[in-house]
């Protein structure tokens, strides 16, 4: 008898593990449709982009391997975390000129950088991963070889949301996660407050590319397109920015 309880427990316990998982994937097809996901990225099968790699069931299907992303926290916390995500990755991936009216209707354009590098780890994907290291630990964390095949990161466009939602959701040395930035769930150190980092989507930029963009004054037009798509994509999910949306006066997470 305790032998059928306790494998009636499991089973149990097993249907809720599935259950938490499509709920998951549920909670983000649920904020970002296929409507939303069109609206938000009108040119990414623009002949001039990476026409048909970025797709929504792509995002989708990598999404449910993550079941904390874009399902944390309140409503709007939910939506400014994935209106951040976008916001990022459609400035790495961006095809936008700078001062058009249509500048931030133009990320995931791109898929990898144009010119290769030797060892060959650089910028692919939405996050446009970059560098032997972390296509080792992105590799690691999806259980894909990205060190001895790292063009898979630009093949399968499935591979590809992983990686940019692995760094997304993983705190890395002093850094924490993006995830935990967005969801108002890092609290800074003293010395990220000696550093001027404050909570806001400006330490996102800072995590991604502080040691190119931050501390160095005002009107960094890289960190002016991160922020224009990062509102665009508040005022189309119908959130809040919140404060701090640049990084001009934080020291980068190598400086202290």
């Amino acid at each position: 008898m305790a032998r059928f309880a306790a494998l009636a427990v499991c089973a149990a316990a097993l249907l809720l593990a599935v259950a938490a998982g499509g709920a998951a994937a549920q909670g983000v097809s649920s904020v970002i449709t296929q409507s939303v996901y069109d609206t938000m990225l009108p040119n990414r099968d623009n002949s001039l982009c990476a026409s048909g790699f970025y797709t929504y069931d792509a995002f989708i299907a990598a999404a449910a391997a993550f079941p904390s992303f874009g399902t944390t926290g309140s409503a709007d916390d939910v939506k400014r975390e994935l209106a951040a995500f976008f916001g990022q990755t459609s400035h790495e991936t961006t095809g936008g000129t700078q001062g058009a009216a249509d500048q931030f209707e133009w990320g995931y354009c791109f898929k990898e950088e144009i010119t290769p590098t030797s060892p060959p780890y650089q910028g692919r994907g939405p996050i446009q991963l970059t560098g032997q290291s972390n296509y080792q630990l992105a590799g690691d964390a999806i259980g894909e070889d990205l060190v001895g095949n790292p063009d898979l990161v630009a093949q399968d466009p499935v591979v590809s949301f992983k990686t940019a939602i692995w760094f997304w959701t993983t705190p890395q040395g002093n850094k924490p996660s993006c995830q935990d930035v967005a969801v108002n769930r890092w609290t800074p150190t003293a010395a990220d407050t000696a550093a001027g980092r404050v909570p806001g989507y400006g330490v996102i930029t800072n995590i991604i590319n502080g040691g190119l963009e931050c501390g160095t004054g005002p009107n960094v037009d890289r960190n002016v397109d991160r922020i224009g798509y990062y509102t665009r994509y508040c005022g189309i999910l119908g959130t809040d920015a919140g404060d701090n949306l640049d990084c001009y006066n934080q020291q980068n997470f190598a400086q202290a």
